[in-house]
C-alpha cells in the first residue's frame, strides 16, 4: 500500500465526506496489474453498497478529471474497507485499540518487517503491539500497511 500525497486525500476528502460518506483513506499503487491504481476506502453508518461505490465513483471522477492532480493515467476505484479494514490514521488506531491487527514497516526494525498480533495502543509516535506475548513500538511513520485481521 501506498498512501496518496496528502493533498490529494484533501481533495478526494472534499468531494466524498459532503456526500455523507466517511473517507477512511486513499493509497495509489503503481505498477498494479500493470497499470496505476488509485483506490479510496469510504464508510457509512448503514455501510456500503455497490450503489455507494457507483455514485462516490461518478462523483469524484468528474472532479479528478477537472483538477487532474495526477500527471498519469490510472485506474480509480472505490472500496468499502472491508472486515480486514485498512488502519490509514492515528485515530484509527487508537479506535481499534483491543482488536488483531497486521502491520508492515516499510524498512525492518531489529530484523523484521512484520508483525501480527494485537494492538495494544499508541505511545508518542509509535503504535503499541503485542505479538506472542511481546510488545513492540512500531513509529507511525515507518507504517506501509496496517489492517484488521478478521478473528471469526
Amino acid at each position: 500500500m501506498q498512501r496518496a500525497p496528502e493533498k490529494l486525500t484533501e481533495l478526494i476528502r472534499s468531494v466524498v465526506e459532503p456526500m455523507g460518506y466517511e473517507l477512511i483513506g486513499v493509497e495509489y499503487l503503481s505498477g498494479y496489474q500493470g497499470g496505476n491504481l488509485l483506490r479510496v476506502y469510504i464508510d457509512a453508518e448503514d455501510g456500503i453498497q455497490l450503489e455507494d461505490c457507483t455514485q462516490v465513483s461518478h462523483q469524484l471522477s468528474g472532479v479528478l478529471d477537472v483538477e487532474d492532480p495526477l500527471p498519469y493515467e490510472y485506474n480509480l476505484e472505490i472500496s468499502s474497507p472491508g472486515m480486514d479494514r485498512p488502519l490509514f490514521t492515528r485515530e484509527h488506531f487508537e479506535h481499534f485499540v483491543g482488536h488483531k491487527v497486521s502491520i508492515k514497516l516499510s524498512s525492518a526494525l531489529p530484523g523484521r518487517r512484520k508483525y501480527k498480533g494485537t494492538l495494544i495502543g499508541l505511545e508518542e509516535a509509535n503504535v503499541v503491539i503485542e505479538v506472542d506475548g511481546v510488545q513492540h513500538q512500531l513509529p507511525l511513520d515507518q507504517i506501509q500497511e496496517a489492517r484488521l485481521v478478521p478473528e471469526f
